[in-house]
């Protein structure tokens, strides 16, 4: 990347799952600095932009296609020294990174890229459940099931689901009958547990709905569950409540490591 001296610089920020505090503080002051900013307005919440100086510039780049985006942030890096592409989540996650960074290195525009919280660690966040636990999983998989976007070859959601660990499944709950059927092919049992979260973190508007294989995607039609949520398939769901739990060895005292050694 050889960027022009008389530009700005572009930043591709995370705006995290949907709670503008979620933002991280790099994020939240490049957004206090910027002279423009093009935020998704169809996923990020308006709010996250309230962090911005009074003369910025503002754009909802909903109705726009990935070309206009890309000549409006080059239209704006060569007249504010920062200029902001607010992104839901994490930037590199499902986004259009990639797509639209070739066309400013080829302007020889510099950019950056500021990572955000995921939805996967908020949904997981406020139904209070871990990813991972000793001896259930230690494996995590984010992913998808095919819709209009085609999935590569061996990663349908059968396959994925055959290794039994926490399966994120992003933008698939008006599909979630194509997840009933990946997982019913993987093996998984009717009374799996599985987990949605409708906008989560989202300042009154998060929906938590739990359930089973064979039921939750009547709780989710019940819920009025459409759009914007996570589901998550895991071994570790409710874990909480088992009445029995294998220990972390970071914190069993008969576990020696370098910072402490084993009482028992």
């Amino acid at each position: 990347m050889n960027p022009c001296s008389s530009s700005g610089k572009i930043w591709f920020v995370g705006a995290g799952p949907g709670d503008p505090e979620l933002i991280t503080i790099k994020g939240r002051n490049l957004l206090a600095q910027a002279g423009a900013v093009l935020f998704a307005g169809s996923l990020v919440d308006q709010a996250a932009t309230q962090y911005t100086p009074p003369n910025c510039l503002i754009r909802d780049s909903k109705d726009m296609t990935l070309e206009e985006m890309t000549a409006w942030l080059i239209a704006q890096a060569q007249q504010h020294a920062t200029v902001v592409r607010l992104q839901t989540g994490d930037p590199g996650l499902y986004g259009a990174l990639i797509e639209m960074t070739r066309p400013l290195n080829a302007a020889g525009i510099a950019w950056a890229v500021v990572p955000g919280v995921s939805s996967a660690m908020a949904a997981m966040a406020a139904a209070g459940e871990s990813m991972t636990l000793p001896e259930v999983t230690q494996s995590v998989i984010l992913t998808r099931v095919e819709g209009r976007t085609p999935m590569p070859p061996g990663e349908d959601l059968a396959s994925l689901a055959a290794h039994r660990t926490t399966l994120c499944i992003f933008l698939s709950i008006t599909l979630l009958h194509k997840v009933q059927a990946g997982l019913r092919a993987a093996g998984w049992p009717e009374d799996a547990p599985m987990l949605v979260v409708h906008k989560a973190s989202w300042p009154h508007e998060e929906k938590i709905v739990r359930g089973t294989l064979a039921d939750i995607r009547q709780r989710c039609r019940e819920a009025g569950i459409v759009s914007q949520a996570m589901i998550v398939a895991s071994p570790t769901l409710g874990a909480r409540d088992w009445e029995t739990l294998a220990r972390s060895k970071l914190y069993d005292p008969a576990f020696t490591h370098r910072f402490r050694k084993a009482t028992l």
